[in-house]
């Protein structure tokens, strides 16, 4: 009878380890269904459009893409454009973040070494839903790390359809942030995992993962200041350890290392103040551990003695590095801080002193209907999760709390750092409803027992509720039991150890019951929270499915509107760049404002003075006093940079709001910067911007102005501006030194020639021989010589 029974009980735990099986499978095939909607969902752009490149920056990424998988990775690190930023050009290697073109141009090269032809600018409209797609993922490890498997799934699901991170990630937003998203969201993974673990193996990955970071966004920065800041919150509270210590150190080392292996980036990686909190943490850890190793080998008295010998060196040399920092620092004149971090810092900075970085919209602060737009209910479930973060708190927990508040802070001074808040806001908002759901289902499975089985409620295993709640106590009961058996092995223990041992076991065991009591919720409750949560996701899935298809997805290269005629479609900008591709030479040189410099570059294959770069504000403030000077002053600035065609965008006629007009401030501004004799005052009439009849002198005889509004008057006989909503001030006037060459279907681009000098000296001339030919006519009647 021994064998059946030892049959009986062998396969006791091949239902748990069945149960296992089948959530892990699970959970992998919702991986994928998640995957699936983070691609999915952002391809309303090729579904109602076409396969297009979007915005501004994407073009140049696109054109350096282009260059790389013709000429291969040498010739692009060494590649001088002389097509930007005419007559100084650019080199590219040195001057851009490579990741993105990298990967895009691994991409290609791998799905062409698998025989399928894809173009390469296909494979730069897919690589933003790809890198989605992996981004979801990565937030599913990185909770899990925090919270569980549960937060995981649903801070992924969240991500994949957050309307802050479609914004830069529909299918053909060819942005440096389509890939920086999901590096950055796996760096902090990485760094959680190596907390959590101690294990060198991804302490090493999470460098190699910061310096992909490094190599794809300018945003990297945010990454080696964050992390300092939880290791020196985790030493300030107490909670130093040498798994923290594995997780930082090679990543300060290892990854200094790296970034300074990209050119773009170089030895400020060791230079600039963004780096020198990593620095600085670095030594404090140091000296931490150091203490530690100390007090481990020395009595109380000597340690007390070693540790004032300690406290007195280290202050001695904190205050020569100090002294260091401080004079590297004063010797910049921005304290070796960026202009962009001085705008974070400071957000009144840009305005004050740099306004090139102030004009960019993108580095505006938000709205608080932003928020809502961007990360909807989110804002709401954020608060619980940091809740629940701290019950209980772990060194993995109270980073997401530091991430989230950081994050924050970033998003309210520029709007384009809203794509950072993006995966903090999920994180926090899957761990709240995670938590709550549990909550919910627990208490519904504990009242629904109860009522079937008409039993007593949580004591033993009459509910689901009471058998976790015993289960609890057992295990942490048993773990008690064998640490205390590994401390005294062969030692039995005695009758008073027998009595406090069993105080403690019940004492533990009681507790959780307690905690479980208050955590049950009457039946209708439950129901009610749950519905009420499901509708509130529900509500999420229609904002994320109409901002994806509505908001987000229309490229700014082709513009559409709706009217009771049904859909107009505006494609002025590649009508317009077309025509500079086929009527104009190839070493033309086209003058406009440098937000259209990439597409210009890329789509009609000219020269450009200046482009979205923004790397030389001398010569973007050039372009800007020309625009704002007078038609002859203007000419000769753009005949000095040997400029042949002047391109303009003009929405006065269809009501484009983001044309030069609206932008003719930001051009005075920066144009005064440099040339004090450009002052706004003299455009603005009693404080106000206005280009009506009530419009200062200055402001209607500029060029911006004459080069928008020439034959507008022609349109519908009165000059009415749709987008500023009156008429203009100056109808009737001609153009002496510019002549129009090209002007689009909807008005919304016009392009100028500037009219060379040799026709104006001509008619001098021919004034000259027509005086010379008077006189000698006189001269001859005078002589009466028949043979002149």
């Amino acid at each position: 009878m021994a064998e059946p029974v030892a049959n009986a009980a062998a396969p006791a735990p091949a239902p748990g380890r069945l149960r296992n099986a089948f959530g892990g499978v699970l959970c992998a095939f919702t991986l994928l269904l998640i995957g699936v909607l983070a691609f999915s969902i952002r391809l309303f752009s090729v579904i109602k459009y076409e396969s297009v490149i979007h915005e501004f920056d994407p073009y140049f990424n696109f054109r350096v893409t282009q260059f790389l998988s013709k000429n291969g990775i040498y010739e692009f690190w060494n590649w001088f454009d002389d097509r930007t930023w005419y007559p100084l050009g650019r080199v590219i290697g040195g001057t851009v973040y490579p990741g993105l073109t990298l990967t895009a141009g691994s991409i290609w090269w791998l799905v062409n070494a698998l025989n399928i032809p894809l173009s390469v600018e296909t494979v730069c409209v897919f690589t933003a839903p790809i890198f989605s797609a992996n981004a979801s993922w990565a937030t599913y490890l990185l909770t899990k790390e925090a919270k569980g498997t549960g937060a995981g799934l649903m801070a992924a699901a969240i991500l994949a359809m957050v309307p802050s991170y479609i914004s830069r990630s529909v299918a053909g937003s060819y942005d440096n942030e389509a890939v920086a998203i999901f590096a950055l969201v796996f760096t902090f993974y990485l760094y959680v995992k190596t907390l959590n673990t101690g294990s060198l193996f991804y302490a090493t990955l999470n460098a190699l993962s910061y310096f992909y970071m490094v190599c794809s966004w300018g945003g990297y920065t945010f990454i080696i200041n964050l992390i300092p800041m939880h290791v020196l919150l985790c030493i300030v509270t107490g909670r130093y350890s040498s798994r923290l210590y594995i997780a930082y150190a090679p990543l300060v080392i290892l990854g200094t290392l790296l970034a300074a292996l990209v050119p773009v980036v170089g030895f400020n990686a060791v230079l600039t103040s963004e780096h020198f909190a990593s620095f600085l943490v670095f030594i404090i850890l140091h000296v931490v551990a150091f203490v530690y190793y100390i007090k481990g080998l020395l009595t109380p008295r000597l340690f007390k003695m070693a540790m004032t010998l300690v406290i007195t060196v280290g202050l001695a040399v904190c205050f020569a590095v100090v002294a260091i920092l401080v004079a590297l620092v004063a010797s910049s004149p921005t304290k070796g801080w960026s202009g962009r971090s001085l705008s974070l810092l400071d957000p009144t900075y840009a305005s004050k002193y740099i306004p090139i970085i102030a004009s960019v919209s993108e580095h505006q602060p938000p709205t608080w209907p932003s928020y809502f737009m961007d990360i909807n209910v989110l804002a709401f479930l954020v608060p619980a999760g940091i809740i629940s973060c701290f019950l209980p708190l772990s060194d993995a927990s109270s980073f997401m709390v530091l991430y989230l508040v950081t994050a924050v802070y970033f998003s309210g001074v520029m709007v384009r750092l809203m794509l950072v808040l993006a995966p903090a806001a999920c994180i926090l908002s899957g761990i709240a409803l995670s938590s709550a759901f549990d909550v919910l289902t627990r208490s519904m499975k504990f009242q629904l027992s109860k009522l079937f089985d008409d039993g007593p409620a949580i004591s033993g295993n009459g509910s689901p509720n009471g058998s976790s709640a015993s289960t609890v106590s057992t295990s942490s009961s048993k773990n008690e039991k064998t640490e205390k058996s590994e401390a005294a092995p062969k030692e039995k223990p005695s009758k008073k150890n027998r009595k406090k041992d069993k105080e403690l076991t019940e004492s533990v065991s009681v507790k959780p019951k307690k905690e479980k009591r208050l955590s049950v919720l009457p039946l209708e409750a439950s129901i009610m929270g749950t519905l009420l949560l499901v509708a509130l996701g529900g509500f999420y899935v229609v904002h994320c499915v109409w901002a994806a298809a509505e908001a987000y997805s229309a490229p700014s290269i082709v513009l559409t509107s709706r009217s009771r005629e049904g859909l107009h479609v505006f494609d002025d900008f590649r009508e317009a760049y077309a025509w500079l591709s086929h009527n104009t030479d190839v070493d033309d040189k086209v003058a406009s404002w440098w937000d259209y410099g990439y597409q210009t570059t890329a789509m009609a294959n000219r020269t450009v003075i200046v482009d979205n770069n923004t790397w030389n504000n001398t010569h973007i403030a050039t372009v800007g006093t020309a625009m704002s000077s007078p038609e002859k002053a203007a000419w000769e600035i753009f005949d000095s940079l040997d400029v042949k065609y002047v391109l303009v965008v003009f929405g006065g006629l269809v009501g484009y709001p983001s044309d030069d007009i609206n932008k003719f401030l930001w051009m005075v501004r920066i144009g005064g910067g440099e040339f004090p004799h450009i002052k706004e005052p003299d455009y603005l009439r009693d404080g106000q911007y206005r280009v009506d009849a009530q419009a200062t002198p200055t402001m209607l005889n500029c060029l911006m102005y004459k080069l928008c509004y020439y034959r507008f008057v022609e349109t519908d006989g009165k000059g009415f501006d749709r987008v500023r909503g009156y008429e203009i001030g100056k109808k009737h006037f001609k153009l002496t030194h510019f002549e129009e060459v090209f002007t689009t279907h909807h008005w919304m681009v016009r392009i100028y020639k500037l009219k060379p000098q040799k026709n104006r000296i001509r008619g001098k001339l021919k004034k000259l021989k027509s005086s010379a030919k008077t006189s000698s006519t006189l001269a001859a009647g005078r002589k009466k010589n028949p043979w002149q």
